[in-house]
């Protein structure tokens, strides 16, 4: 069979079962497309070794006939999960020849339940960006163009390298991580799906951490269904994360039934932001009214202190990351600056830090020490603090209300061009996170669907919020809102 690297984990898992195909035929398609796309900078490490090796493992395990959903299936990892004795930077210098003994749990999950690591996927640095431009690797590149445009486009961030892989079909779905929209908005920006689910659904063991209260690792996929399956096999209580909760995995897939009578969707009137495109508006009702005539009740909803979530979220964040990022001195792993004659501890943590992190990386290092010095900490963090759990409440009390699922732009705009925002002013760069960042600071989960195409010809996503740990609803409602929209859009392919 040909061109089995286009197949979704849900048709490759079918055919896998039914003899059909075998999982090293799998990678070894995928294999060959990712070598084929090396113009769009997604893989940084490939492993086409372990990828083999696990594959053929993978197979024995499939002709037991009690293989996990996930068996023989070929994926792609971002470059922010340790992974044992490869190369595991987070898209930053200062980790270059890093290559862990152990292996993340999220990782870990995957592979025991044979699922095949095609790679390390590139991202920003330290999961810090919009638009995949920060890393060390260099920019990942959007398989999508404009019409008529060749203008290479940004897959966004920080798992820009990702949805960029699982958009050009060079692997069957990869992970991602989510600290303010990072799964979301790059499954916006390339027609893809990605879910960041609950805080604490996934370990956050062995993710190289950027703010440890936010981040999130979840599936980027080509469906909803195919979502569900891999949240399965990532998802699970892990007692090496204090943070990871000790819940029930459901069977995701099995609730995907498609029917939403009678649930309330909210749609939150501080998301109509000034300057909003129309076609993103325009987008947004579409899909209220598909949900609509799915047999959805339409409510609108007040969140108020919405307008307060991106300066609350670019305090949190660079604070808990200034913190995190403290232990890259060039001590124990990593990168180690050449110290000049004469040159101490200090001078050695100084040119190392310099050195090997990019600049976004340091303004958000300084950005976070400066919040959290004596003079400021209760004048900013704190007060920011105190604005999350107002942002919280306002959730809290949707859902109370009977809200069942809240429908949001994912971004205020369509993928936009690598470089357009080089000499902007970087709160333009944050401002993409505008619609992501609540979700977030609440501990909530949320899906990105594609949802349309604009006028150039370019993905554009809707995002549906969900309660706490309850996943299962969220994407049963995802996948009403797929089936109605019927995207199938695929990038026509130039590299």
């Amino acid at each position: 069979m040909s061109d089995l690297n286009k197949l979704g984990l849900a048709e490759a898992r079918d055919l896998l079962r039914k003899g059909e195909t075998t999982s090293v035929e799998l990678t070894q398609a995928c294999l060959a497309a990712a070598d084929a796309a090396d113009a769009l900078n997604a893989f940084v490490h490939k492993t086409p070794d372990i990828a083999l090796d696990r594959a053929k493992a993978a197979d024995e395990r499939l002709k037991t006939g009690d293989a996990p959903a996930m068996c023989g299936l070929p994926i792609g990892i971002k470059d922010v999960f340790c992974t044992e004795g490869v190369d595991s930077q987070a898209g930053s210098n200062i980790l270059k020849g890093f290559k862990p003994e152990y292996e993340s749990t999220v990782t870990q999950n995957l592979r025991d339940a044979g699922a095949v690591m095609l790679g390390k996927l590139n991202m920003d640095e330290f999961a810090m960006g919009s638009s995949n431009e920060s890393s060390c690797y260099g920019p990942a590149v959007n398989p999508w163009k404009r019409d008529g445009d060749d203008t290479q486009l940004t897959p966004g961030g920080s798992s820009g390298g990702s949805s960029a892989a699982v958009a050009a079909d060079l692997c069957l779905a990869a992970t991602g991580t989510d600290t303010g929209g990072s799964i979301r908005q790059p499954a916006a920006f390339t027609g893809t799906v990605g879910i960041k689910p609950t805080y604490g659904r996934c370990s956050r063991w062995g993710v190289v951490s950027y703010a440890s209260s936010l981040d999130q690792a979840g599936p980027m996929t080509k469906t909803v269904r195919d979502a569900a399956i891999m949240l399965g096999a990532m998802a699970g209580h892990d007692p090496k994360d204090s943070t990871s909760a000790d819940l029930a995995v459901p069977d995701f897939e099995a609730l995907l039934t498609g029917d939403i009578r009678g649930k309330k969707i909210g749609l939150p009137k501080e998301y109509r932001v000034d300057g909003m495109p129309a076609s993103i508006e325009k987008l947004w009702n579409e899909g209220a009214d598909k949900l609509k005539a799915a047999g959805a009740e339409i409510v609108d909803i007040s969140l108020p202190h919405t307008k307060y979530a991106l300066p609350a979220y670019y305090v949190i964040a660079p604070a808990e990351a200034s913190s995190n990022l403290a232990r890259y001195d060039g001590v124990r792993y990593g990168h180690r600056a050449t110290l000049d004659a004469g040159d101490g501890i200090t001078e050695m943590y100084e040119k190392t830090r310099a050195q090997g992190f990019g600049p976004e990386t340091q303004r958000r290092i300084m950005v976070g020490t400066y919040v959290l010095s004596a003079g400021f900490y209760d004048a900013y963090y704190n007060r920011a603090r105190r604005v999350r759990t107002l942002i919280k409440k306002d959730f809290e009390d949707a859902f109370a209300a009977g809200i069942d699922a809240i429908l949001a732009p994912v971004t205020p705009s369509a993928a936009f061009g690598l470089g357009d925002m080089a000499s902007a002013d970087p709160v333009e760069m944050y401002l993409q996170d505008v619609f992501s960042v609540t979700l977030n600071l609440a501990g909530l989960p949320g899906v990105a669907v594609p949802a349309g195409l604009n006028s150039q010809g370019l993905p554009l996503g809707l995002q549906l919020i969900g309660k706490p740990w309850e996943e299962g609803d969220l994407l049963n409602t995802a996948y009403a809102l797929e089936q109605a929209t019927g995207f199938v859009a695929k990038p026509s392919k130039w590299w």
